[in-house]
C-alpha cells in the first residue's frame, strides 16, 4: 500500500454507516481522516458504556431503597438481585467479545444499547408494587447484566479505531469515564427518587419510607415520600437518545467486519450470542438459587465454573463464524500467564465491581441496625443515627474509577508487576482491617461510631483496585503478542466481571450468619495468595518473564 496516498473512508454503497477502507497506521489517512471518524465513535461510545455500567449496577442502590421502603423480601434475598446482575454481566462479556468482528461496531453498540431499555423500563414497572415477586425482580436484575457485557464489545470495537501508539488513551478513556457509571447510577438514582418526575405519564404513586434514606447532600427521614420506580424509568429517558446517536453517528468497518451481511443478520448473530450466555447464567443461576426459586444444590464457586464452561463450550459448537473465532480464541488457555493474569485482574476489576456491588447494601444492614440486649435476649434493633448507603456508597467507586490512569501512568514508570504487588499488600491489610471494623460494628449498640473507619478503609481498597486495573492492564501488554493480547483482555475482564456475583453473595451469606468479617477476612487471604502468585510468576528473580 502506497502510504503517502492519503486514504478516505470509502463508504460501502449498501450502507452510508459502513467504512470499506480504514488504515489508522497511515499517518495522512489518520489526520486527514481517521481521528475526526474515530472521535466521533469514541464519544458516542463512552456515554453508551457509561449507562451499561449504570444498568448493570443500579440493583445496588435499588436493593437498599427497597429495604427502607419495607418490600417483603429478607437482606439475603435482596442480596441475590445484586448477584444476579453480576453473574449475568460477567457471563455475557465472554460471547460479547466476538460480537463486534462478527456484526460490527455500529450494529453491536445500537443494539446491545437498545436492549438495556428491557431492564430500565421493566424495573420501572415492577418497582411501582411493593407485592411484585421476587422472581420478577430476578429476571430483571438477569438481563441488567447485558450492560455488564456491553464492556467487553464497546472496548474491542474503540480499539479497532485508533492506531497503536494512541490506543492506550483511547482505550482508558473508553474503560475509565465508562465505569464512572457506578458513580452516576450511585448518585444519580438517589436524587431522581425524590421527585415525581413521571407520575403525569401515569408512572405510579409515591411511597413512604419506613426507614430513613439519604441522598448525596445528606438525609431523608422516615416518613418522607419517595418514588423509587424512578431508578428505572430515569435511564430510559437517556438510553433513547444515546441509542439513537449510536444508528447515526457510529461505523461498522469492513475492514474488520468483512463478511459482515445485512443489518438484521447482525442483529440475530448479536442476539444469538447474547442469547447462548443468558441461557447458561439463567441455567446455572437455577441451580444454584435456594428454593422456591431454584433447586440450591450448587455452591457459588461451582456455578461459576459450570456456567464459564458452558458458555464457551456452546459458543464453540456453534456453526459459522462464532465457532470458528472461539476454536481460534481457544489457544489462549495453553498458556499459563492467561491463567495468572486472570487471577491477578480479579484481584483488582474483580474487586473493584464486587465492593461496587456490595458496599451499598452492606452499609444498610450492617450500620442500619444496633445489637442489643432486651431481657436477656441478644436483638437486632434500628438505628436511627445510621448513615445513608444512598449517601456515601458512590465514593469508594468513584475514587477507584478517577485513578484509574494513574495505576496506568505509574506502571509504565516503574513497571506493570511491582505495582500490582504493592497494592496487593495494601489490600491484604485493609480488607483485613475492615473486616475487624465489620465485627466492631456489627455486635455494636451504636454501630455508627465505626462507620468512618468503615469507609475510609473501603476507599482505600477501592483505590488500590483502581491502580491495580492500570497495572494489570500493563503486564498483559508486556506478556502477550498482539495477536493474543485482545483475547487474553476479553477473557480476564469476563472472569473478573464475577467478582459482581461473588462479592454480594459471599457478604450477604456471613451476614445472614452474623458473621460479616469473616467474609472481608476471606477476601485478604485470596490477595495474599495473588501477592505470592504475582511474585513468583514476573517478580522473583528466576521469573520466566521479567515484568518489574
Amino acid at each position: 500500500m502506497n502510504r503517502s496516498a492519503p486514504l478516505q473512508p470509502r463508504r460501502s454503497k449498501r450502507r452510508n454507516a459502513d467504512i470499506e477502507q480504514w488504515d489508522v497506521e497511515n499517518p495522512q489517512f489518520w489526520e486527514n481522516t481517521g481521528k475526526q471518524v474515530a472521535t466521533r465513535n469514541l464519544w458516542i461510545s463512552i456515554p453508551n458504556l457509561l449507562c451499561g455500567f449504570a444498568v448493570w449496577m443500579m440493583w445496588g442502590i435499588i436493593t437498599v431503597q427497597m429495604l427502607n421502603l419495607g418490600f417483603p423480601f429478607e437482606p439475603a434475598e435482596l442480596f441475590t438481585l445484586t448477584a444476579i446482575a453480576g453473574l449475568s454481566g460477567a457471563t455475557l462479556r465472554i460471547p460479547a467479545s466476538f460480537m463486534i468482528r462478527i456484526a460490527g461496531g455500529r450494529n453491536t453498540v445500537f443494539l446491545t444499547t437498545a436492549l438495556l431499555l428491557i431492564p430500565a423500563l421493566g424495573s420501572g414497572i415492577a418497582l411501582q408494587n411493593a407485592e411484585t415477586p421476587l422472581w420478577v425482580f430476578q429476571i430483571l436484575a438477569l438481563l441488567s447484566g447485558i450492560g455488564g457485557g456491553n464492556f467487553a464489545a464497546s472496548m474491542s470495537n474503540i480499539s479497532t479505531f485508533y492506531p497503536k501508539s494512541q490506543q492506550g488513551l483511547a482505550l482508558g478513556m473508553n474503560a475509565g469515564l465508562g465505569n464512572f457509571g457506578v458513580t452516576t447510577m450511585q448518585i444519580l438514582i438517589p436524587a431522581v427518587m425524590t421527585i415525581g418526575l413521571f407520575t403525569w405519564l401515569g408512572a405510579g404513586e409515591s411511597m413512604t419510607l419506613l426507614r430513613d434514606s439519604g441522598t448525596l447532600i445528606g438525609r431523608i427521614e422516615a416518613g418522607s415520600e419517595t418514588y423509587i420506580q424512578n431508578a428505572g424509568f430515569i435511564w430510559v429517558v437517556i438510553l433513547i437518545p444515546l441509542v439513537i446517536a449510536a444508528w447515526f453517528g457510529m461505523n461498522n468497518l469492513r475492514t474488520i467486519t468483512p463478511e459482515l451481511k445485512s443489518t438484521p443478520t447482525a442483529f440475530a448473530q448479536v442476539l444469538g450470542l447474547y442469547g447462548i450466555g443468558l441461557i447458561t447464567a439463567g441455567a446455572g443461576l437455577y441451580l444454584y438459587l435456594p428454593a422456591p426459586t431454584g433447586l440450591g444444590i450448587l455452591n457459588p464457586w461451582i456455578a461459576v465454573v459450570l456456567i464459564t464452561v458452558a458458555t464457551l463450550g456452546l459458543m464453540r459448537i456453534m456453526p459459522g463464524r462464532i465457532g470458528e473465532n472461539s476454536k481460534r480464541q481457544f489457544t489462549i488457555f495453553k498458556n499459563k500467564h492467561t491463567w495468572s493474569m486472570t487471577i491477578l485482574y480479579i484481584l483488582t476489576f474483580g474487586s473493584f465491581i464486587g465492593f461496587s456491588m456490595a458496599l451499598p447494601l452492606s452499609i444498610t444492614v450492617i450500620f442500619g441496625s444496633a445489637t442489643v440486649e432486651v431481657n436477656g435476649v441478644i436483638e437486632r434493633v434500628s438505628n436511627p443515627n445510621a448513615p445513608s448507603a444512598l449517601t456515601w456508597a458512590w465514593i469508594g467507586p468513584f475514587v477507584g474509577a478517577l485513578i484509574r490512569p494513574l495505576g496506568g501512568w505509574i506502571s509504565d514508570k516503574w513497571g506493570g508487576s511491582i505495582v500490582t504487588q504493592w497494592i496487593a499488600i495494601v489490600m491484604v491489610f485493609a480488607s483485613a482491617a475492615v473486616g475487624y471494623v465489620m465485627m466492631l460494628a456489627y455486635q455494636s449498640a451504636t454501630p455508627e461510631q465505626y462507620f468512618l473507619s468503615f469507609i475510609v478503609l473501603f476507599i482505600v481498597i477501592f483505590a488500590a483496585t483502581g491502580i491495580g486495573n492500570g497495572s494489570t492492564f500493563r503486564t498483559i501488554g508486556v506478556v502477550f503478542n498482539q495477536e493474543q493480547k485482545g483475547p487474553v483482555l476479553g477473557w480476564t475482564s469476563a472472569v473478573a466481571g464475577f467478582g459482581a456475583f461473588i462479592a454480594p453473595m459471599v457478604i450477604g451469606d456471613q451476614i445472614r450468619g452474623g458473621t460479616p468479617e469473616y467474609a472481608m477476612y476471606g477476601f485478604a487471604v485470596f490477595y495474599t495468595l495473588c501477592l505470592i502468585l504475582n511474585w513468583w510468576f514476573y517478580l522473583r528473580k528466576s521469573a520466566e518473564i521479567k515484568n518489574p
